[in-house]
C-alpha cells in the first residue's frame, strides 16, 4: 500500500467519499483539541500558575509534539481503534459505511448537546465505529471483541485508577511537604504545575490523536483496497496533519471548559493541582503503552476527584460524576444506533 503524502492527495481527488471522511475527521480532531484540551490546562490556570492565553499556547504545543512523538514510540492506541472493528472485504462499502460512523458522531455530539447531555469525542468514535461495522456485517461479527474489550479496561482506568492516582500522588505529598515553609513549597508547586500541565497536554495529544489517526489511515487503506491497516506503519506526514489540527484547535481556546474543570468541581491549591495532573498523565501513559483508549477528560476530572477527597469527601461535586455515568449511559446506544442508521441510509443511497 502506497502511504506517501503524493498518493494521498491523489485518492482524494479521486474519491469523494474518501475526502468527506478525511473533512469529517479532521473536523472531529479539531473540536477534539478544543473541547477536551483545556482540561488538561485547567487547574494550572485556575490555581494561578499560568494565564490563560499562554497556558492554551503551550497546550497546543505539547498537544503536536504528543501526537507526533508517542505515535511515533508506540502507535498501539491507533492499532487498537483500527483493529477493534472488521468493516468486511467489500473495501467500497467499508469507506461509506466509515464516513457514516463519522457523520453519526456530528449528529450525536449537535443532539446532546441540544438536550444537555454530556458527551465524550473519544466513546462517540468508538461507538460510531461499533455502530457502523454492525450495520454492514449485519452482526456483531463486525466487532473485535479481543480489542473492543480494551475500551472496558479504559472506563475502569479512567475513573478508578485516577481516582485512585490522584488520591496517592496528593497524599504523599501532603506527607512530604507538612513540615516546609507554605511560602516556598507554593514557588515549587507553580513551576511543577506547569510541568504538570504540559505532560497532561503532551499526554492528551498521544491518547486523542492515535485515536483518529487509526480513522485516517483506516479509511486510506479502504480506499486502496485493502481491508485492514495490520503490519502498516503509520507515515509521518499523517502524524504532522492531525497534529497541527488538534493544535490549531486547541489555541481556539476553551475558558469555559477550563473554569468548569478547575475550579466548579473541587477548589484546588497548587500542590493538589501538581497532584492532578502528575497522576492523570500517569494513567494515560500507561493506557497509551498498552494500546487502550480512554477518554482524557474523565481521567483528568477522576483525578482531580481524587485530590480533592484528601481532605474530604464533601469536597467533591459528585454531579460530575453523574455526568460521567451519563456519558456512558447514553453515548454508547445512543451514537452507536444513529452510526447504524447512517451506515445502513449511506449504503443504500450511495
Amino acid at each position: 500500500m502506497d502511504v506517501s503524502l503524493f498518493y494521498f492527495f491523489r485518492e482524494m481527488a479521486a474519491s469523494p467519499i474518501l475526502t468527506i471522511t478525511v473533512l469529517l475527521t479532521l473536523g472531529v480532531i479539531f473540536v477534539n483539541g478544543w473541547t477536551d484540551a483545556p482540561n488538561a490546562i485547567a487547574t494550572c490556570v485556575t490555581t494561578r500558575c499560568m494565564n490563560v492565553r499562554s497556558a492554551i499556547l503551550t497546550s497546543a504545543v505539547f498537544n503536536f509534539l504528543g501526537v507526533l512523538v508517542m505515535t511515533q514510540i508506540n502507535s498501539s492506541v491507533a492499532a487498537t481503534i483500527s483493529n477493534m472493528v472488521d468493516f468486511g472485504g467489500n473495501t467500497s462499502a467499508a469507506l461509506i459505511a466509515l464516513c457514516a460512523a463519522l457523520f453519526s458522531i456530528v449528529v450525536y455530539s449537535v443532539g446532546a448537546a441540544r438536550f444537555g447531555i454530556p458527551t465524550s469525542e473519544s466513546h462517540s468514535l468508538i461507538a460510531g465505529l461499533s455502530g457502523a461495522a454492525i450495520a454492514i456485517q449485519d452482526g456483531i461479527g463486525g466487532i473485535n471483541m479481543s480489542e473492543w474489550v480494551k475500551v472496558l479496561y479504559g472506563l475502569g482506568l479512567s475513573l478508578f485508577l485516577g481516582f485512585v492516582s490522584g488520591w496517592l500522588v496528593c497524599k504523599l505529598l501532603t506527607v512530604v511537604c507538612a513540615d516546609m515553609d507554605r511560602r516556598k513549597t507554593n514557588v515549587f508547586f507553580k513551576y511543577a504545575q506547569i510541568f504538570g500541565a504540559a505532560a497532561m497536554s503532551f499526554m492528551h495529544g498521544a491518547q486523542d490523536g492515535q485515536k483518529f489517526i487509526g480513522v485516517l489511515f483506516l479509511g486510506m487503506a479502504f480506499c486502496d483496497g485493502q481491508t485492514s491497516v495490520s503490519g502498516l506503519a503509520i507515515p509521518v506526514w499523517l502524524m504532522v496533519l492531525c497534529s497541527t489540527t488538534m493544535a490549531l484547535g486547541t489555541s481556539v481556546g476553551g475558558e469555559n471548559i477550563i473554569r468548569a474543570v478547575g475550579m466548579d468541581m473541587v477548589r484546588l491549591e497548587k500542590y493538589q493541582g501538581f497532584s492532578a495532573d502528575l497522576a492523570a498523565a500517569g494513567c494515560l501513559l500507561l493506557s497509551s503503552l498498552f494500546g487502550i483508549p480512554v477518554s482524557t477528560t474523565h481521567t483528568k476530572t477522576s483525578a482531580i476527584m481524587g485530590v480533592g477527597s484528601v481532605k474530604r469527601l464533601s469536597a467533591i461535586n459528585f454531579g460530575v460524576v453523574s455526568d460521567m455515568m451519563l456519558t456512558w449511559i447514553f453515548t454508547f446506544p445512543g451514537c452507536g444506533l444513529i452510526s447504524f442508521a447512517m451506515a445502513k441510509l449511506f449504503m443504500a443511497v450511495l
